[in-house]
């Protein structure tokens, strides 16, 4: 939390339309405010996850020159956000424009209309070719202010902030069912860089907004049904780092999945059957070289390109992917604030643009070396990917 901490009440974390994206924490969402760069730059991290698998979710907020907030990528605006929010508000000016900067992330969209509601002055700008799923259907079902909302022109100098930011769209990729895009904003007086998911980092220990409610860092730091985890900062760093490992590859290759006759057994002897702690099933079994994996994984904090992204989306466009990235990696930026884990990351353009190597046949690209996330770990997300691709619901890889 923010040093207010203590004014906030157990109501004020209540996200009263969970039900729209029903994920863990589900209706209850606390909010923890960073400043970035003095008086300029704010992140709001939530949290998100399935089966404890939780992951921080981001929103930025920048200080406008001439007075005035810009608001990229919403998050839940519960009563501590939007408190955290107008402390801001009545120090700078208030918000005036919220960026809706993806078509495909529903953890984004489903915030912006609600956020917007707090700020009925704000224009609402969204990414390109927005769509739904099963049906395609009118923003205005979606939430979003009808009268206040449109689409990002495809100049950046048009937009009402273009004085201040530039941005690159990601030409749409076409998934069959739906698309994938997102907006990389660059805010130039600070040397910027917004993303919404095409990179991330992974920070060694959890970060502080998951630390706040520690019991998804426990669970995960068992070793088998019948451990009684302490809580203390070696468990919560073991319990991230398995987190990690399930986020990026949904089943690393240290992982085995016991058969559930002995996963039942198990639960009857576990120290908690609460269904707190799902009755006691506990299906992993990591094996003793998972922590390696983890540093492979992370790499010493470097800059990658999210597994299941590599292997089920940007490898159907991955000329268009690139001709974004060589557009976005000439902005001289000295930061980068992605929407999900570590934040914010000291990143060069060279180093943006060395993280979609994947899609190139060189090994390096400039001066950089090109570290692949070890092959075995794709195996998982190979086999998904060969499966929708017979059966025609996504087309072919172009890799």
């Amino acid at each position: 939390m923010t040093e207010e901490a203590g004014i906030f009440q157990n109501q004020d974390f209540s996200w009263f339309f969970w039900f729209t994206l029903p994920i863990y924490p589900f209706s209850k969402r606390r909010t923890l405010r960073k400043e970035v760069v003095k008086d300029t730059i704010w992140t709001f991290d939530q949290v998100q996850g399935i089966f404890y698998v939780v992951v921080p979710i981001r929103m930025t907020v920048v200080k406008l020159y001439g007075g005035g907030l810009f608001v990229y990528a919403p998050v839940a605006p519960t009563a501590e956000c939007i408190h955290l929010v107008k402390e801001l508000v009545a120090e700078h000016g208030d918000v005036k424009y919220i960026v809706l900067p993806t078509i495909s992330g529903l953890e984004h969209k489903v915030f912006v209309g609600p956020f917007a509601r707090h700020f009925p002055q704000a224009k609402v700008f969204i990414a390109p070719n927005q769509w739904s799923f099963p049906l395609n259907l009118p923003l205005s079902w979606l939430g979003l202010p009808s009268q206040r909302t449109q689409v990002l022109p495809d100049d950046s100098q048009q937009a009402p902030f273009g004085e201040e930011f530039d941005y690159e769209i990601l030409e749409a990729i076409d998934l069959n069912l739906g698309k994938f895009s997102e907006v990389a904003f660059f805010h130039r007086r600070s040397r910027t860089l917004l993303v919404t998911d095409s990179v991330v980092a992974i920070p060694e220990a959890a970060p502080a907004i998951i630390q706040l409610e520690p019991y998804p860092l426990l669970f995960h730091a068992k070793d088998s049904a019948t451990d009684i985890i302490p809580d203390n900062q070696a468990n919560r760093c073991k319990g991230w780092q398995r987190i990690a490992l399930f986020s990026m590859y949904f089943r690393p290759s240290v992982l085995e999945i016991k058969r559930w006759s002995q996963v039942f057994r198990d639960a009857f002897q576990a120290g908690d059957r609460s269904p707190k702690a799902y009755f006691g099933l506990y299906p992993f079994q990591w094996q003793p070289n998972w922590e390696r994996a983890f540093a492979d994984l992370r790499g010493n904090g470097r800059l990658f390109v999210a597994p299941i992204l590599q292997a089920l989306i940007l490898n159907r466009a991955p000329q268009e992917t690139l001709n974004w990235v060589e557009k976005v990696a000439k902005w001289d930026f000295q930061r980068i604030i992605p929407c999900h884990l570590d934040s914010p990351l000291n990143a060069t353009p060279q180093e943006f643009r060395q993280a979609f190597s994947f899609l190139e046949r060189e090994a390096t690209i400039g001066k950089l070396p090109y570290h692949a996330l070890p092959e075995e770990e794709f195996k998982i997300l190979r086999q998904i990917d060969a499966g929708l691709s017979r059966s025609g619901i996504v087309p072919p890889s172009k890799l």
